[in-house]
């Protein structure tokens, strides 16, 4: 039989060679063409007899050189642009349309392969084929159209067109040889036909269009089809209208669209309509596709399509089909959508539609191992290339393997191979690999521990009470009775929600798991209010409930810190997309410094419109909950130094704080436009960090103590735009709309709690002040506090050069001349005042900061020491922590070094304490026997300081 074919096929060359020779053409003899040619005779019937029947097609592509040499998008559409340049009617639009299309499959064909075109080039070609054809017969069929039946407008008398949604692999520009294009119709809004010839509804006028539309490329006639055109992806599919408007679409996907539409909306692409309705209707759709949070719902809606698919495949008999079957294209496909399903949302970058560039991505982003990918990606081109050779033989639509044994050995040649077998254990083992990498994305989480002796079976089988407390009880609960009433009562409260048939049946995956990790923790009785109070937070979030179903580590992270701090349940219970950040223990326990901060925040807030100010303001919220939840991770299970931990956090207060004043300046230039000589790297305003950020010691629950001050050179000028508003005028309002971004309530709470009070003059003085006026006052009318405060002060955001100002300014501040004697008469009356109104200690408990011996005595004389002899030595100037400002007095000798080695070891211990006490949630207080040694050496040196 392949003898038999073979000789049809050389005589189909035969008979193209003598008409050539009939036409005084010249026949290409060279060897690389006569080896290519042969190579693409016998791996395709369809060019083989295309050649014969239509021997033009052939000769125009020989004689002008495109056979050999690869067509770009623009070039295509110029071509087809042409051919159609006389076209009076359909019938003359349908024909040309098949002509053009034949004579660029052959083209395509052949050079895919002779081994012309690279894998890429050809799914390009194919993608741009078809595009061409769509926007080409869309160009003359809409003024056709209109001609006949009107002008389609809207509600306002605008014109409106057609836009057409390209769908699978056309949409991801990964179109194969012979597949069909799924498309769907949308309008931009609904409204009548103005001036036609009878009432006609804009969705009328377009579902005629659709029709005419789908004819010209699906249609077969005697020249063909172009190709085979499927409209079934439509909202509510058959049954739906052709074209809908842009707001039917939105309701239909938001409220009725299945979650397979979801999966098909990733590869979504217009190819044709207007640009600007074209970024109207990406972004009405982008929500639908890409949720804000993790959707780890996703995968197990995956896996469900999945199972489908493969139930049919088996049920018809096709496990060879390379596109469906195991370890096929689609689960390549799927895996890839899958990360882009679940994080897309948050991570803009992945809103890409082919799959080979989603795999690279995810590569670089660690979503998944190297090897994974390189896998992944070799497998996806083998089994593209192996369709469309499967496909190149007859331009048929299939994806299945042959049987008959020629067919196969034909096969096997055109993919390079000697003979089946070889071609067969190589294509098996990319398969084998897609498969195993399907497998570990989609398995089904392991069913939990269910015994009659685990503590998971309290959940599904609710035993009598006895029984309950003594299967606690034997798994560590010391108080059994309030576990199983905690258990009780968590279950009404489930009941109560109401919750979906999926979220019980997640809910009932997570439990047992839940239980069974509580009472491995170590300390249950504690643990388990904690975890269940998340969990009853995310009870109505099925998204949450699915990212703890398939993720069991995630699962186990949240129980293993709760153990160790409440924070981390409050932290959740209130901001449940905290729980995304339990799914990757390299990131958890590993914080970020300054540039990888401000990297994640740009990608963070990249996919937010810069006028969405309120989803800017809370995308700021989650990466600074996020981040100080990754240092607490790492701080309480030992993966970073203590001493860092202020570090972390300050470093994610600055980052943030400086987001925040980009997002105000550029909301108030839009309005005003911005003082003469100023820009957003330089914008003239200086944010002044005081306090604990000032001195890089910021702590879990801390506040930001801040001052603002502008360049004085911008006073008395007016602002560049459309309303213009004075200089000074416009940095108060600078100052106040910083405030607002960092203070105002969003679903996930404040950036950042504000004081402003250590400004000139306090909660009186103006918000924002000119530096030259902020350091007039610190000379003539600040108090010694006020300089006290100076000490821990440096800017950290806003313009670096008046930042460096600043700091001159500070610098000759704390270098004035002082009398010991006077200064340290005022610091330690400020202390006396401070402690009076602020220490907590009572009977039993002592204050870590305000209290006798505490951090506030070692900061005030540390305070002290800088501001009596900073003058002699200007290096006291150069810190604003307490650490670094010990070190130098050591290095001057103006503390003797066991003076000076007793304060440093009190200070770190005592912030060791409070930061932990954070953790616990509790206020700064500890029992007063502890850290007894510390506060006396505080205490001792004190007096001798301060006190003689």
């Amino acid at each position: 039989m392949q003898e038999i074919q073979e000789s049809a096929n050389d005589s189909h060359w035969q008979q193209w060679c003598d008409w050539a020779l009939e036409q005084g053409l010249e026949v290409p003899r060279d060897q690389a063409f006569t080896a290519a040619r042969a190579r693409v005779w016998e791996g395709s019937e369809f060019v083989a007899l295309t050649a014969a029947r239509h021997p033009h097609s052939l000769a125009e592509l020989l004689e002008s050189g495109a056979l050999r040499r690869a067509s770009s998008a623009e070039q295509m559409s110029e071509r087809l642009r042409a051919a159609l340049a006389e076209v009076a009617d359909e019938a003359q639009l349908q024909q040309i349309l098949r002509h053009f299309r034949r004579q660029q499959m052959l083209r395509i064909v052949f050079r895919d392969l002779a081994g012309w075109a690279a894998l890429d080039e050809t799914l390009e070609d194919l993608t741009a084929l078809a595009d061409s054809c769509i926007r080409e017969s869309l160009r003359l069929l809409e003024p056709w159209t209109r001609a006949e039946l009107g002008m389609p407008e809207d509600g306002h008398g605008r014109p409106q067109s057609l836009l057409v949604l390209g769908m699978g692999k056309l949409g991801a520009r990964e179109l194969n040889l012979s597949s069909d294009i799924d498309l769907i119709f949308a309008f931009p809004s609904a409204g009548r036909v103005a001036e036609g010839p009878r009432e006609l509804s804009v969705e009328q006028f377009f579902g005629r269009l659709c029709q005419r539309l789908v004819k010209a490329l699906n249609a077969k006639t005697v020249d063909g089809f172009v190709f085979r055109v499927d409209t079934r992806l439509r909202p509510f599919g058959d049954a739906g209208p052709l074209a809908m408007s842009f707001d039917a679409m939105e309701g239909y996907y938001h409220s009725q669209a299945r979650e397979w539409e979801r999966y098909a909306m990733t590869k979504a692409r217009v190819v044709a309509g207007p640009p600007e309705d074209q970024a109207d209707l990406e972004a009405m759709l982008r929500p639908f596709v890409y949720r804000r949070y993790l959707d780890f719902g996703a995968i197990a809606s995956l896996r469900h399509l999945k199972g489908l698919i493969d139930r049919e495949l088996r049920r018809k008999g096709m496990a060879d089909n390379i596109k469906l079957g195991p370890g096929g294209i689609r689960e390549i496909e799927f895996i890839g959508q899958s990360f882009q399903l679940i994080r897309g949302g948050r991570e803009p970058e992945l809103q890409v539609r082919p799959i080979q560039q989603v795999l690279a991505l995810l590569g670089d982003k660690g979503l998944l191992e190297p090897d994974t990918v390189t896998e992944l990606s070799a497998a996806y081109r083998f089994l593209r290339l192996t369709e469309n050779r499967l496909q190149a033989w007859r331009d048929e639509q299939t994806h299945s393997l042959p049987s008959a044994a020629p067919a196969r050995e034909r096969l096997a040649r055109s993919m390079g191979y000697a003979e089946w077998d070889a071609f067969a254990a190589d294509l098996d083992a990319h398969r084998a690999r897609v498969q195993r990498h399907f497998d570990e994305v989609f398995a089904d989480p392991d069913e939990p521990p269910r015994t009659a002796t685990s503590v998971a079976c309290l959940w599904e089988r609710a035993p009598e009470q006895a029984e309950a407390l003594t299967l606690l009880e034997a798994a560590g609960f010391e108080e059994a009775e309030s576990a199983w009433r905690a258990i009780l009562d968590f279950h009404e409260t489930a009941d109560r929600r109401g919750l979906s048939n999926r979220g019980l049946a997640r809910l009932g995956l997570v439990m047992p798991r839940l239980l069974e990790e509580v009472a491995a923790c170590g300390a249950p009785d504690l643990t388990l209010g904690r975890v269940l109070k998340v969990l009853e937070a995310v009870l109505g979030r099925t998204a949450y409930l699915d990212l703890l179903a398939e993720h069991p580590d995630a699962l186990h992270q949240l129980v293993r810190l709760s153990a160790k701090s409440p924070w981390f349940g409050e932290r959740t219970a209130r901001q449940p997309l905290l729980l995304d950040e339990l799914l990757d223990p390299r990131r958890l326990f590993e914080p970020l410094h300054r540039a990888a901060l401000e990297q994640e925040l740009d990608q963070l807030l990249s996919g937010v419109e810069a006028s969405d100010l309120e989803q800017r303001m809370e995308r700021l919220r989650q990466f600074a909950e996020g981040n100080r939840l990754r240092v607490a991770a790492a701080d309480v299970t030992g993966a970073i130094p203590l001493m860092v931990v202020s570090d972390y956090l300050t470093e994610i207060a600055e980052v943030t704080t400086a987001r925040s004043l980009e997002i105000a300046w550029h909301d108030l230039v839009e309005r005003h436009g911005s003082p003469p000589g100023t820009d957003r790297t330089a914008p003239g305003f200086s944010v002044i960090g005081y306090g604990k950020v000032g001195g890089i010691e910021l702590g879990y629950n801390s506040d930001l103590d801040l001052v603002f001050v502008y360049d004085e050179a911008c006073a008395g000028t007016m602002t560049e735009g459309p309303r213009p508003v004075a200089s000074e005028q416009f940095y108060v309002r600078l100052g106040q709309r910083l405030i607002h971004v960092m203070t105002t309530p969003t679903y996930s709470g404040v950036l950042y709690e504000v004081d402003m009070r250590l400004r000139p003059d306090g909660n009186k003085g103006r918000i924002a002040r000119s530096l030259a006026s902020f350091a007039d006052y610190q000379v003539e009318s600040a108090w010694t506090w006020e300089h006290q405060a100076l000490v821990r002060a440096r800017p950290i955001a806003g313009d670096p050069r008046l930042g460096e100002r600043f700091g001159r300014v500070r610098a000759e501040i704390l270098q004035r001349a002082r009398e010991p004697e006077p200064l340290r008469e005022e610091v330690r009356s400020m202390r006396a005042k401070m402690r009076a109104n602020l220490d907590k200690t009572r009977a039993g408990w002592f204050d870590l900061k305000q209290g006798a011996g505490g951090i506030a005595d070692i900061e005030f004389m540390v305070q002290y020491a800088v501001l009596r002899w900073a003058r002699e030595h200007p290096d006291l100037t150069r810190w604003t922590d307490n650490i670094r400002l010990l070190e130098t007095l050591i290095r001057l000798g103006l503390l003797a070094d066991a003076v000076g080695a007793d304060l440093t070891s009190a200070y770190k211990a005592l912030r060791a304490a409070y930061h932990r006490r954070a953790l616990q949630d509790t206020a700064g207080l500890v029992e007063e026997a502890r850290l007894g040694l510390e506060r006396a050496a505080v205490i001792a040196i004190w007096h001798q300081l301060m006190a003689s």
